[in-house]
């Protein structure tokens, strides 16, 4: 359904995106994720046919991003929308449905059908009056009049509330269900984790981990055990015993200890250690990794420059 091949976009002698290449599969939620410029945003625009690419090809749809039939099939909610505040939510839906040139009987369906979906009952206010969650819902409906197969959505839940984020996040899971394409960009990672297949991780530019979230968390990520005990193990500085040799830290937490070490050859060295010392086991819990600690450690490494004459190695992918 999008197919990007050597994506490059530089604005003089900068470089918002780099050499970047991914494909995303009908009905797939695909995230992008990075640090403020990293180049997600330019990217998405790239996708929506609004930023013409300075080198790489672009494909939406079947179409090329710059060919504006492509324009057809894409619905595109940017991370700041403003609407037409004197309008209505219905008004304003029904103007872009005339711009696609959807038959106002179809159109009215639609925009009843997503309204209906999103839960957004004050039809007739006036959008300059309506909250922030509400303009946010009439944007995503916006998105929606023209029934596009892909949905390119920038930060489609900032700065809303616990209700209505989980509200938008659950209607972009039903989009998928629908058959619906997305691209979806978010700052806050839980919700990339909850919604997407797969992901990509930009930095500076460039593509530096991909894949399904758990399959980056598997590469990138590292498992630890907590071991609670009811008594402190022995020392781990040690010049013998079970622990003298693992990689392991020890804290109180409130009447227990709990050992953290990273895998089980080491939990049983916590076991046999706490034996010695008169105790025993009394939980073992595992930690994965989280999006958010992964995404931390990739985007603290290293990178080549984005300027002209700066180092042009690729990072990892």
């Amino acid at each position: 359904m999008i197919e990007v091949a050597g994506l490059r976009k530089t604005y003089g002698d900068f470089a918002a995106v780099v050499d970047s290449s991914f494909s995303v599969d009908e009905g797939e939620v695909f995230g992008i994720v990075g640090p403020n410029g990293a180049g997600k945003t330019t990217t998405l625009k790239v996708l929506a046919g609004l930023v013409d690419p300075t080198d790489g090809d672009v494909e939406v749809a079947g179409f090329r991003s710059d060919d504006p039939e492509m324009r057809r099939r894409l619905g595109f909610l940017p991370e700041e929308s403003p609407l037409y505040e004197e309008m209505t939510p219905r008004s304003y839906l029904r103007f872009f449905a005339d711009l696609y040139d959807v038959p106002g009987d179809v159109a009215d369906e639609r925009i009843a059908a997503a309204l209906d979906r999103l839960e957004l009952d004050h039809r007739e206010r006036r959008l300059g009056d309506m909250s922030k969650g509400m303009k946010r819902k009439v944007a995503i409906a916006r998105s929606l009049v023209n029934d596009p197969d892909v949905l390119v959505y920038d930060e489609p839940a900032s700065g809303l509330d616990p209700v209505t984020t989980n509200s938008v996040l659950a209607f972009t899971r039903e989009l998928r269900a629908t058959g619906k394409t997305v691209v979806f960009s978010a700052h806050n990672l839980y919700h990339v984790e909850s919604v997407c297949d797969r992901v990509v991780v930009m930095n500076e530019g460039r593509i530096v981990a991909r894949g399904s979230v758990d399959g980056i968390r598997e590469r990138h990520g590292e498992t630890t055990y907590h071991v609670y005990t009811d008594v402190a193990p022995s020392r781990v500085d040690q010049p013998t015993g079970p622990l003298s040799d693992v990689d392991a830290t020890t804290e109180a937490v409130g009447d227990r200890f709990r050992t953290t070490v990273p895998d089980m050859d080491a939990v049983e060295a916590v076991r046999e250690a706490v034996a010695a010392a008169g105790g025993e086991v009394v939980d073992i819990r595992t930690r994965e990794p989280s999006l958010e600690d992964v995404f931390l450690d990739i985007v603290g490494r290293p990178m080549p420059g984005r300027y002209a004459g700066d180092a042009a190695a690729e990072g990892p992918e």
